[in-house]
């Protein structure tokens, strides 16, 4: 009785012939049981292949990377509107800064995109730059202000072009 007295004493306190590993490595299955064995490292990602994108598309990238870029100047230009002057509704400025912000890093995903030769990337794009000819043209004729709205238009203009290139539809029907 005694024995088995001291090897229950053992056990408890973690002091056992083997130095306590055994009671360790019992809790360690335990808690893999519970919870879940850590994950096995995972397998190297694959390198991917560099688009083979026609010139046209790598331009038409280029032209969104542009106009991202100049939405995103307008964006912080309304937010230093917003900050300096009273709006009549700060909240309607806030969110025509936020619409203004996420409209350039919508435009900035998709140049990223359509560099990849990205099936995702053509369809926002065309849908962007038709508000942006909407809005280029109000501005240019009905807001009076063509120094502004003439060079939206031919931004516009040149990436539906590009998109409408043969080389351009072709690389992305292939995809």
């Amino acid at each position: 009785m005694p024995g088995v007295l001291r090897r229950s004493l053992a056990v408890v306190t973690d002091e056992g012939r083997d130095g306590g590993t055994a009671r360790r490595r019992g809790a360690r299955r335990r808690a893999d049981r519970l919870l879940g064995a850590a994950a096995e490292p995972t397998a190297p990602r694959a390198t991917r292949p560099p688009s083979d994108a026609p010139p046209a598309v790598r331009r038409a990238a280029l032209v969104v990377a542009v106009e991202a870029a100049l939405l995103g100047v307008v964006a912080l230009g309304l937010l230093f509107l917003t900050v300096t002057s009273t709006p009549d509704s700060t909240g309607r400025a806030l969110a025509e800064v936020v619409y203004v912000g996420a409209g350039a890093a919508l435009l900035a995903a998709a140049a990223v995109g359509l560099r990849r030769v990205s099936a995702w990337a053509r369809a926002p794009v065309i849908v962007l730059q038709i508000l942006l000819g909407l809005l280029g043209y109000t501005t240019a004729f009905a807001g009076g202000l063509p120094l502004v709205g003439l060079p939206v238009l031919a931004l516009v203009a040149t990436e539906l072009y590009l998109l409408a290139t043969p080389e351009a539809r072709l690389a992305f029907s292939q995809r």
